[in-house]
């Protein structure tokens, strides 16, 4: 049965995501500062590494020695790890860091995706989303949204952010030239958000802060 949260009158009822699974902590890591997908594995920045895991057992299957500050994306061949005031590009079967550009925030970006042969990077206490050119970091493009601003992901065309405000988190489908939300899906109560991830097989991946786990999470009445 799904969960609601009521609203205002003018507001429709807000569904409650429901978590799936939940893996890690992991060892020798106590947060989670950003979290992507392969298309087979997740992978989830700790801070002093880049691990990934495999969801269908929670089991760690590689581990580099990175700065992992922040979000994490992947463009089909390589990993971008936000590590301070850069981005790395990493090769993921080595961990070989192949080149950085600056990161937009200089060091308070949040979480990051990738999509349209782009990088979608949010500012987190600046509540927003810059798009940047992966070649040199240029912004093309900045997106407002009215709270705090965690992970970002790409759900087919769709872009999907969370949030981490006041103790409490959502997860909100926005409109990419507006920043408008056109949806949104609250985290039960303790399960905040830094970092998003969509699989593109119906889950999302959701990075839960200083607890160390990470938290595969659904839309209720979505496969």
């Amino acid at each position: 049965m799904n969960t609601h949260i009521p609203l205002s009158s003018d507001m429709q009822a807000v569904p409650v995501a429901e978590v799936l699974a939940e893996y890690g902590p992991f060892a020798g890591a106590s947060t989670i500062n950003g979290v992507s997908h392969d298309g087979r594995h997740v992978w989830a920045a700790t801070g002093e590494a880049l691990v990934a895991f495999d969801p269908a057992t929670g089991a760690a299957v590689q581990q580099w020695p990175l700065t992992c500050d922040a979000g994490t994306a992947f463009d089909g061949t390589h990993l971008y790890q936000i590590a301070g005031a850069r981005i790395d590009r990493i090769d993921p079967a080595t961990g070989t860091v192949l080149g950085s550009i600056p990161a937009p925030g200089d060091g308070t970006d949040s979480g990051m995706a990738w999509a349209e042969g782009s990088l979608w990077v949010g500012q987190y206490r600046e509540r927003r989303i810059h798009q940047i050119d992966p070649h040199t970091g240029a912004i093309l493009r900045t997106i407002p949204s009215d709270r705090f601003v965690t992970g970002v992901t790409w759900v087919d065309d769709a872009l999907w952010h969370g949030t981490w405000e006041d103790g409490r988190s959502d997860l909100r489908r926005v409109d990419p030239a507006t920043g408008a939300v056109l949806e949104r899906l609250d985290m039960p109560a303790g399960k905040e958000v830094s970092g998003l991830e969509w699989d593109g097989a119906g889950r999302f991946y959701c990075g839960g802060g200083n607890t160390g786990v990470v938290r595969a999470v659904r839309v209720p009445g979505r496969s």
